[in-house]
């Protein structure tokens, strides 16, 4: 198909959907005055068309200018296609069915029809019903907005090990992952979230990557946020994916000098924060005479994601400890060459965010994000060795939060 058939492709599937869409809100006011019907169908149509409009403008005009703003449009426009993809499937089964019965009628008549008092029709009830499941992703999505997003929550995981160091059982790990600091439109959020990371009182902290969505300066107004995270212990962090501003179009910014500069200022405010940034390399804890190693590398990814770390270089540098710890910011390390070094014991890593929407509940996961990432939310297990999958501190693109939340995920490590 020619991609010049595609904007035209795309206008007619939505001018498809939204008239499915306004059968139900029409349905739903047959019965009322006609004033209400008019009045009802203009401000449907005209806050229908507002959105659309500002979404568009938000996604077309880039996010370097109004970045907040258009992030929140995009949003409103997301809830807004969820809820009447809800609505639209069952309407169009249903015509569907419809078609079927009046093709089969034409060559087999009804033999009568029924009589009685007026009921609600099929019709009638099924777009009241379309209505109130496609209120359910537009309500939940703009929760996800005013509140999802910061709403973080503390995940407590007990890990057993039985080559674990005697003087490391019941040691703490606090992990916390992509934060993506210039999706943030205040300094409060952030302040929250140390407050929380403080309380936990973690033997050692982790970042595992995505420290901003593309540029050094987002993270630069949460510097002194972020260095008030306690801990006696070096704070380890990564790079992930975003830090290296792949998405960006440098040729219009000064090119690869300006690209190189811009990852040299993220690698010196990791070092302004206080952390200690880890390029495949590794670090060696001490603890009663015993030791164990934290490895952290680059980027490293599959399905088009760059492959910038070096997790052999990383692991030699471990050296003889008896356990090991890796930082890789992508989960598909695991699979990609993790399982290649069995004694790396634990692997923690980020990236997926969960997709920032989905089912999480104790007994049942689900997110579209799982079609894409064989591991990709929570803990995994591979004979000796263990992946945890952190859905992420902040957010990107869709400005909030729905069913897996803002995660600080605290480990306690157990010899057994």
């Amino acid at each position: 198909m020619s991609r010049s058939l595609f904007p035209l492709l795309f206008f007619g599937l939505v001018i498809f959907g939204e008239w499915y869409g306004f059968q139900a809100v029409r349905a739903l006011i047959q019965h009322s005055e006609p004033a209400t019907r008019r009045l009802v169908t203009a401000v449907y149509w005209v806050l229908t068309l507002l959105i659309w409009g500002l979404g568009i403008w938000a996604i077309s005009t880039g996010r370097r200018e109004h970045a907040s703003t258009k992030a929140y449009l995009g949003g409103l426009l997301l809830a807004m296609i969820a809820a009447k993809v809800v609505v639209v499937i069952p309407l169009l089964l249903e015509d569907l069915v419809r078609l079927g019965r009046w093709a089969y009628s034409l060559v087999s008549p009804p033999a009568g029809a029924g009589s009685g008092g007026r009921s609600i029709s099929r019709s009638e009830f099924l777009s009241k019903a379309a209505l109130v499941a496609g209120a359910v992703p537009f309500v939940s999505l703009l929760w996800g907005m005013v509140k999802g997003g910061t709403d973080y929550t503390v995940k407590r995981v007990v890990l057993r090990f039985p080559n674990l160091p005697v003087a490391f059982d019941g040691f703490k790990l606090l992990q916390i992952s992509d934060l993506h600091t210039g999706s943030f439109q205040s300094k409060e959020p952030l302040r929250r979230a140390v407050d929380i990371i403080n309380q936990q009182g973690a033997d050692l902290v982790f970042m595992t990557g995505d420290l901003v969505n593309n540029f050094a300066h987002e993270v630069e107004e949460h510097i002194d946020t972020l260095a008030g995270i306690k801990s006696q212990l070096p704070i380890y962090s990564i790079l992930g994916n975003h830090d290296y501003a792949d998405y960006v179009n440098w040729e219009e910014l000064g090119g690869r000098d300006a690209k190189a500069a811009n990852l040299a200022r993220i690698k010196r405010n990791h070092a302004q924060i206080g952390w200690e940034l880890l390029l495949d390399e590794a670090r060696t804890v001490e603890r009663g005479g015993e030791k164990i190693s934290i490895l952290g590398v680059q980027n490293w990814g599959a399905r088009g994601f760059a492959q910038y770390g070096n997790l052999q270089k990383a692991h030699a540098a471990s050296g003889d400890a008896p356990f090991k710890i890796l930082l890789s910011h992508d989960p598909s390390h695991w699979d990609g060459q993790v399982h290649q070094y069995p004694d790396i014991d634990l692997t923690l890593s980020g990236h997926t965010h969960g997709m920032q929407f989905g089912v999480n509940l104790p007994f049942m996961k689900w997110s579209p994000v799982q079609y894409v990432y064989k591991q990709w939310a929570g803990l995994y297990q591979r004979g000796q060795q263990y992946l945890y999958v952190n859905t992420g501190l902040g957010f990107i693109g869709y400005p909030g939060r729905v069913g897996f939340l803002p995660e600080i995920t605290v480990f306690e490590l157990r010899r057994g």
